[in-house]
């Protein structure tokens, strides 16, 4: 998905005041507080800097025998230790609410995109553009919560430079006009250096989901022993090394490239400075000014360029945020997954597929699926077989409604699936794909009763699950039992740590999990590719004995699908042949060849 041009002003103002408008929406006491520390952040100092030279003043002239300027100084020690007082706390202050606000803004908004993303059209978790804006706009919700502390800190650095030029102005406004002048090219400087790097980050979106890619293998104790067996280890440091040195390397290039024009400002900035501070040195020994003259114009002009040089930095920060902000805004925007209005009451009577054709989203995509035709009827035992690629699992994805079929429909109980509120279609489904997920961070009792989360826990289910699965004897002999944690890298507060699971551990696991959730209709992806044969046998005698679920199954192994009502062998996105096992054995074709081998 192409970058756009960088935004307008107009663009970036609308964009800004959408920012501050959400995060007082979301924290408007905090946000109050924070624009009145802003002012307070601004003008305290440049009221302590004014009472501090005019102790200067003071002091000299009680040192010259001045007895009124005696008493004077007393007072403004005092006044000038308040303010300082006054700045320590209200420092701690706007701390402890920065936080506070950060909290609750980057809650409510990872909360908001998180439930985008969950709620988006399946196709979309496919689609490598929609990738590269999730990435690109991910990096924009994770500063959010910072975006209106830089907001409040621009607001603040304008306050303190007027102020710091009003300030001059009351001595001289030709030294105003030229500390002013003096800012420009940092500023122009820092600006031309954020929209560099803010471009170099688009481009090489790949590049970091690459490089985060190969740090995570790198990290990941089971893969270590191929890893090192096939000797990757130094080839993905090596290669690793030639990503960061294409990203952050040309970063700090990009830095190096721009450091004489940044060299070159900040001289401009210190020259001003020093010839600020040189006028007024000549003004006092000529004694057109007081002494404490010095110490105010040094510390204004220091406050000026300083606030200048912060300013610069948060309006820098914030343009490569705004300007992130198109990404954000437009992935905000992807369109939710369309649901049906027919909800489903109970399991549908008949599954039917009519002339179902299929073909991945993109452009001259080919048909993964040719006018298939198929029917499952209510607790009905269906096997679909074929060669790899043949079109097995994404035959589930359109039967689970993941995608809608390209060609014909897809109907239950005579009702086509677009039409059918997709989650009341979930709720009749438990399916345990090739991919499942393995909850590492839960115990064994949670990665199974996950299976049912919207129904109080059941102990009894949970053990009918796991003696289905075949995972009740490894279960119970973890070393607390079912409440020990599946992964060797957590402890619970008892200090007693996790637990590390074989893959066909894990498999079996996943089908309890399955079982818990007691769907009437099963769909199994090669579901106990992992589990030994004797195993495998007796889950399938059981499930097979079960008249009261419809199951679907995907299997390579003919000792799990021989059983099934009716087998449909695919065979490039195509039906070639349906029948019983005995059926195809007798009739030879495809799936005999298929299965000769374990036939005999």
């Amino acid at each position: 998905m192409a970058k756009n041009n960088p935004l307008t002003l107009k663009q970036q103002l609308g964009a800004i005041a959408s920012v501050a408008a959400m995060t007082f929406k979301t924290a408007p006491g905090a946000v109050i507080f924070k624009l009145a520390g802003s002012v307070i952040d601004a003008l305290l100092p440049i009221a302590t800097t004014y009472f501090a030279a005019r102790t200067t003043t003071l002091l000299a002239n009680a040192y010259s025998g001045n007895h009124a300027a005696r008493s004077q100084v007393i007072l403004y020690v005092f006044v000038t230790a308040a303010l300082g007082l006054v700045m320590t706390v209200w420092s701690s202050l706007d701390n402890y609410v920065q936080t506070k606000m950060r909290y609750v803004v980057e809650t409510k908004v990872s909360n908001r995109m998180f439930e985008h993303f969950l709620s988006l059209d399946f196709w979309r978790y496919d689609d490598k553009q929609t990738a590269d804006l999730y990435d690109r706009a991910q990096k924009f919700s994770s500063f959010f919560s910072y975006v209106f502390d830089r907001i409040a800190s621009i607001f603040s650095q304008l306050i303190s430079i007027a102020s710091a030029i009003i300030a001059l102005v009351a001595v001289s406004w030709g030294i105003s006009l030229f500390i002013l002048l003096a800012v420009i090219p940092g500023i122009y400087v820092q600006f031309k250096l954020s929209r560099r790097q803010n471009k170099l980050w688009n481009e090489n979106v790949e590049t970091r989901r690459a490089l985060s890619l190969i740090e995570w293998d790198m990290l990941q104790p089971k893969l270590i022993s191929e890893l090192r067996l096939y000797g990757m280890v130094h080839h993905l440091l090596k290669l690793r090394g030639q990503l960061r040195d294409k990203d952050e390397k040309r970063r700090v290039e990009i830095e190096r490239e721009m450091m004489p024009l940044t060299i070159f400002s900040n001289v401009i900035q210190a020259g001003a400075e020093i010839v600020a501070l040189i006028w007024v040195s000549l003004k006092i020994i000529a004694h057109k000014q007081p002494l404490g003259q010095f110490l105010y114009v040094q510390q204004i002009v220091g406050r000026a360029i300083s606030s200048a040089t912060s300013l610069v930095s948060a309006v820098s920060s914030i343009d490569e945020d705004i300007a992130n902000l198109y990404d954000y805004e437009l992935f905000m925007k992807l369109p939710q997954r369309q649901n049906g209005t027919h909800k489903l009451a109970q399991a549908p009577e008949e599954i039917v597929f009519e002339k179902v054709s299929f073909h991945y989203p993109g452009k001259n995509m080919p048909d993964v699926l040719h006018s298939i035709n198929l029917s499952v009827k209510r607790n009905q035992h269906i096997a679909i077989v074929g060669e790899n690629g043949a079109g097995k699992t994404t035959l589930i994805k359109l039967l689970t409604g993941m995608y809608p079929p390209t060609g014909g429909s897809i109907k239950l109980d005579n009702t086509s699936m677009q039409d059918i509120n997709i989650d009341s279609w979930h709720q009749q489904l438990g399916v345990l794909q090739q991919e499942f997920i393995t909850y590492g961070f839960a115990t064994a009792r949670d990665n199974v009763r996950f299976g049912k989360v919207d129904k109080p826990y059941d102990e009894k289910r949970l053990e009918q699950a796991l003696q289905e699965a075949e995972a009740s004897g490894f279960a119970r002999k973890l070393p607390n039992g079912l409440d020990s944690f599946v992964n060797n890298w957590m402890e619970d507060d008892d200090g007693n740590k996790g637990t590390a699971l074989s893959g066909g551990q894990w498999q079996r696991l996943a089908l309890a999990r399955n079982f818990y959730r007691n769907a009437p209709v099963i769909i199994l992806d090669e579901p106990t590719s992992a589990i030994d044969a004797l195993a495998e046998s007796r889950i399938f005698r059981r499930l097979f004995a079960d008249r009261q679920r419809t199951v679907i199954t995907i299997s390579h192994r003919l000792s799990t699908i021989k059983n099934a009502d009716c087998i449909y062998m695919l065979e490039h996105g195509t039906v070639v042949e349906s029948g019983t096992h005995d059926e195809l054995i007798a009739r030879k074709g495809k799936f005999y060849h298929m299965f000769e081998s374990q036939l005999q």
